[in-house]
C-alpha cells in the first residue's frame, strides 16, 4: 500500500475519532501540505532510513526546527500506527536525526510602552479594549480572553477562571468563531486579578450588554482577527513598534519576574505544564535580577 493511502485511512479512522477537531485539522494539514506531496507515492516498505532522512533534511532547509519537529511527529505517529495494524513489518522513524529545537526569544513591551498602552485604553472610552489591560495583568492568551465570560470572573473574590478558549476557523469562505476546550489540563486554571484592576472591570461589566467580556455592539461576538487588528491600530496611534498580541502575555510574565514573582507561581498562572517551560522561555527576563543578586554578593568583598 502506498503511504498516501495509509495516512488518509489513519487520519479518518484513527485520529479523527480520538482527538479534538483542532488537532485533527493540524494533522490533516501537515499530511496534505508536506507528507503526501513528498512521500505519498512511496510504498510503506520503501520508507527506509535514507528516504526519511532526506525528507527531514529538505524540511530543515525550509522551516524552523520546531516546525520540522511537528511535521516529523505526525510522520512518526502515522508509520508507527501502520506497523501496529499490519500495514508494514517495520518502520524506521527512530533512525531520523532531527535539528535541535531553539527556544524563541520572547518579545515584550518596555515599561514606558506598557504605560502608553494602558493610558490609551483607559482614555479611549471603549470598553472592549479592557481585554488588552486584562492580558497585561493576567497573562491570558488571546483565545482565552475572547472566550472569557463575565460568569468566569468573581469580582468579589478577585478571581478569574480559565475554562475554555476560542479560535477562528475558515469555513464556507469566511472565518467562523468557535469555542473550544483548553489545549492542555494545565491551561484550565484560576488567576487572581490584581485588586487595582477590579473597579475598572466592575464598571465595564455594568455597561456590558453581552455575556462575554469582549463583545461588539449589542453583545455580538468579536473574532480573534478583528481584535488583533484593533490592537494593531492602537499601537499605530501610540507610535509603538508593532508586536503580536501574544507580546502582552510575554510582557506580563516579564513584569512579574521583575517584581520578584517566583517561577513556580508564574508557571501556574500562565498555564504552563511545568516550571521548566517558564524558566527556559523567560530566562532572559531574569537578567536584571541576576545582576542585582550578584551585586549583593559583591558586597561581601
Amino acid at each position: 500500500m502506498k503511504y498516501k493511502d495509509r495516512i488518509t485511512q489513519w487520519l479518518h479512522f484513527y485520529v479523527r475519532p480520538t482527538v479534538k477537531q483542532r488537532t485533527f485539522e493540524h494533522y490533516e494539514g501537515v499530511a496534505r501540505r508536506q507528507l503526501i506531496p513528498c512521500l505519498g507515492g512511496y510504498e510503506l516498505d520503501a520508507l527506509r532510513p535514507a528516504v526519511l532522512q532526506a525528507f527531514t533534511a529538505g524540511l530543515c532547509g525550509r522551516y524552523a526546527a520546531n516546525t520540522v519537529g511537528g511535521i516529523i511527529s505526525v510522520l512518526k505517529s502515522s508509520l508507527k500506527a501502520a506497523q501496529r495494524t499490519g500495514g508494514t513489518d517495520r518502520e524506521y522513524t527512530d533512525s531520523i536525526r532531527m535539528p535541535k529545537p531553539r527556544e524563541k526569544e520572547v518579545s515584550c513591551f518596555s515599561v514606558a510602552e506598557q504605560k502608553k498602552i494602558e493610558r490609551c485604553v483607559f482614555g479611549s472610552g471603549k470598553d472592549r479594549l479592557c481585554g488588552i489591560v486584562l492580558c497585561l495583568y493576567t497573562g491570558l492568551r488571546i483565545g482565552e480572553l475572547m472566550a472569557l465570560q463575565w460568569a468566569d470572573i468573581d469580582l468579589q473574590k478577585g478571581m478569574l477562571s480559565v475554562t475554555k478558549t476560542c479560535r477562528d476557523r475558515w469555513q464556507g469562505g469566511r472565518y467562523v468563531w468557535l469555542l473550544d476546550t483548553p489545549k492542555t489540563a494545565s491551561s484550565k486554571r484560576k488567576i487572581p486579578v490584581p485588586k487595582q484592576l477590579l473597579p475598572y472591570l466592575k464598571a465595564v461589566k455594568q455597561r456590558s450588554r453581552g455575556s462575554f467580556v469582549i463583545s461588539g455592539k449589542g453583545g455580538a461576538d468579536v473574532s480573534l482577527r478583528s481584535y488583533q487588528k484593533t490592537f494593531e491600530r492602537l499601537l499605530d496611534r501610540e507610535n509603538i513598534r508593532h508586536k503580536g498580541f501574544h507580546a502582552l502575555r510575554h510582557t506580563f510574565a516579564t513584569r512579574a519576574l521583575e517584581c520578584g514573582m517566583d517561577v513556580k507561581t508564574l508557571s501556574e498562572i500562565l498555564g504552563h505544564q511545568n516550571a521548566a517551560i517558564t524558566l527556559n522561555r523567560y530566562a532572559h527576563s531574569l537578567w536584571e535580577h541576576k545582576r542585582e543578586m550578584m551585586n549583593k554578593l559583591g558586597k561581601l568583598l
